[in-house]
């Protein structure tokens, strides 16, 4: 793949920033210094490398599709709350692929999990019906 710089402005953004970036979010932040930026080039770039595994692509059910630079083997969680994406460190049973192509017949290459619910800071700032914190 031939050098560009404009493809390793937009991976130190997504490596450097844990937010989990959205295509969109690269770009404002980018643009102000690399007006010449387009919003088409972003989204390429960032297809482009997740495509070559050096970032990963979130998808998120009904958001956009955040990246992430942290290519080690992990999960997410979303806040239905404030947007958030998290990194989740856990250790699941390594043989989950070989479990479920056993119960389905089905052949994994790859699994992602993405847990969601409301993170424990909008958590302990949103209140409940009885106007407790929401926090158990």
């Amino acid at each position: 793949m031939k050098y560009s710089r404009q493809r390793e402005l937009i991976l130190e953004a997504v490596r450097e920033d844990d937010v989990h970036p959205t295509a969109d979010f690269i770009y404002q932040r980018l643009k102000k210094d690399h007006p010449n930026l387009s919003l088409g080039t972003v989204y390429r770039n960032l297809n482009l490398l997740s495509e070559i595994g050096t970032i990963n692509k979130l998808h998120v059910p009904g958001m956009p599709d955040r990246f992430d630079g942290n290519i080690t083997p992990h999960y997410h969680f979303y806040c239905k709350h404030c947007g958030r994406v998290f990194d989740v460190s856990i250790d699941f049973p390594q043989e989950i692929d070989r479990e479920v192509e056993r119960k389905t017949g089905h052949q994994v290459d790859s699994h992602s999990i993405l847990f969601s619910g409301i993170c424990k800071g909008c958590a302990q700032k949103t209140p409940d019906q009885d106007g407790n914190s929401a926090v158990r």
